[in-house]
């Protein structure tokens, strides 16, 4: 018995500097395998570093943030959150990151923006760590109105939870300037949940009458339940996606992913609007019309599968290029050594998991299971993908798009996108803990060649 063991143990050690896309071995999901072949390191393709936004554009906003640690918290321009960066549709954003005294290094990840690989933000695998003393420059272009927002993606399951992030919000061209429109972040802090960093309930003056559209950032490792009393109010966006057809709803809450956003539109009564955040913090309207009382959660929650209206997605998912399986689990074993009970991926451990190859312009889906006993937020960077169905049952209401979904233990979804953003991209779980104890893999695209590695100079470490 020892034998097998000892085999165990060594082959799951991971080399103290490797390239990620090296890693486990590669699935092509019955599609050609392009340009590469596994393991091999020819120079053919575009490198990850290579796949920037163009340089001779001048930028519409620039923004300076400067990171630091202090206490065991880190700040953002000395803020958490960091301050929200506000751009228009069609803008060049210019984000100049500065490393004040972070001595791990820090990025920043822009989460729900497709942005070109180069400036994904994740050490190690699309740039090295900033360290202290040093600056990075993101440019990248806001496609697509909506709410995201940033956070680091260097020993992110510390640093995020320790304050590293701050909202991006993307508004049209034409902004309807009688809308209140606010965003809040929900963050836990330790074991003390806050709204834009304060606890308990934050109140807004709002005269009866005026239309709100509330951003709703979830920025914790696990989703929260929102709800709205004295008003109905109708999900507007997800994931930086306007909904078709949204429907008012009175009485449900709405669950929002951990790493995910909803929009919430509705209108300020004459007894003020309340808005709950898990039974934890509240935001008020024009008054409480809860006059105080203890929050309690509605019994109900919007199902996103049958909500709005259908339209046309643009995307033919009957006959996909690619068919990729992602089945989560958990057994024992060893991950870099360390015995205990780790997340699976497809039956492995990391760092033997799959790597998902795709061709440029490929129609992809993703089957998702999750049999693992816990839920699992996951996150696909650098492409949006569309909701097909979830336990076999059809998608029937308005398009779905997400970029995190929550996949509930003991249930499976079908997810399609098609491969438009060439790189190398991280596709994990959003509870960052768990990405941080294996729950990660990537998305790679055939005609691409990785730039970076894990540990090294710079001890890049993404999780």
């Amino acid at each position: 018995m020892a034998v097998p063991i000892a085999w165990m143990w060594e082959n799951s050690l991971v080399p103290d500097t490797y390239d990620m896309a090296t890693m486990g071995y590669h699935d092509y999901g019955g599609g050609s395998h392009g340009h590469r072949h596994d393991h091999q390191h020819d120079h053919a393709g575009t490198a990850v570093a290579d796949l920037v936004e163009e340089s001779g554009r001048p930028a519409d906003v620039s923004v300076t943030l400067t990171v630091r640690r202090q206490d065991g918290r880190y700040t953002v321009n000395g803020t958490s959150p960091g301050p929200t960066i506000r751009a228009t549709v069609g803008d060049l954003v210019q984000v100049r990151l500065v490393n004040e005294n972070i001595g791990d290094g820090t990025t920043l990840h822009w989460h729900g923006v497709d942005v070109p690989n180069a400036m994904d933000g994740v050490a190690g695998v699309t740039q090295d760590a900033v360290m202290p003393g040093d600056d990075f420059v993101y440019r990248f272009v806001v496609d697509r109105v909506g709410t995201y927002w940033y956070h680091s993606h260097q020993v992110s399951h510390e640093q995020v939870r320790n304050g590293l992030f701050g909202a991006l919000v993307v508004d049209p061209e034409d902004p309807d300037p009688a809308v209140l429109d606010r965003t809040v972040l929900l963050h836990e802090y330790g074991t003390r949940a806050t709204l834009d960093g304060r606890p308990g309930t934050t109140a807004v003056d709002a005269l009866p009458g005026r239309p709100v559209r509330l951003r709703v950032v979830n920025t914790d490792n696990v989703a929260q339940t929102v709800w709205v009393t004295g008003a109905a109010y109708e999900v507007w966006a997800v994931d930086g996606t306007d909904l078709n057809g949204p429907e008012p709803v009175t009485g449900k809450g709405i669950e929002v992913t951990a790493g995910g956003r909803v929009d919430l539109g509705f209108v300020v009564p004459p007894g003020g609007a309340r808005v709950d955040f898990g039974g934890t913090t509240a935001l008020t309207l024009g008054g409480d019309p809860s006059g105080g009382r203890e929050a309690e959660p509605p019994g109900e929650l919007i199902d996103l599968l049958d909500y709005g209206e259908p339209t046309g997605t643009g995307l033919d998912a009957g006959h996909p290029d690619r068919e990729f399986d992602y089945r989560i689990g958990r057994r024992l074993g060893f991950l870099d050594g360390r015995p205990g009970r780790w997340w699976t991926i497809n039956g492995h451990i990391f760092p033997n998991v799959p790597m998902y190859m795709v061709d440029e312009g490929d129609v992809v889906v993703f089957h998702i299971d999750n049999g693992s006993g816990e839920p699992h937020p996951m996150h696909l960077h650098g492409h949006h993908v569309l909701v097909l169905s979830r336990n076999g049952e059809p998608a029937t209401g308005s398009p779905w798009w997400v970029d995190s979904l929550d996949v509930a233990t003991g249930d499976s979804y079908d997810i399609a996108f098609v491969a438009d953003n060439p790189g190398l991209w991280m596709d994990h779980c959003h509870n960052l803990p768990h990405a941080a104890e294996g729950l990660v893999t990537h998305l790679m695209y055939t005609d691409v060649t990785s730039s970076f590695s894990i540990g090294g100079r710079t001890d890049n470490h993404p999780e």
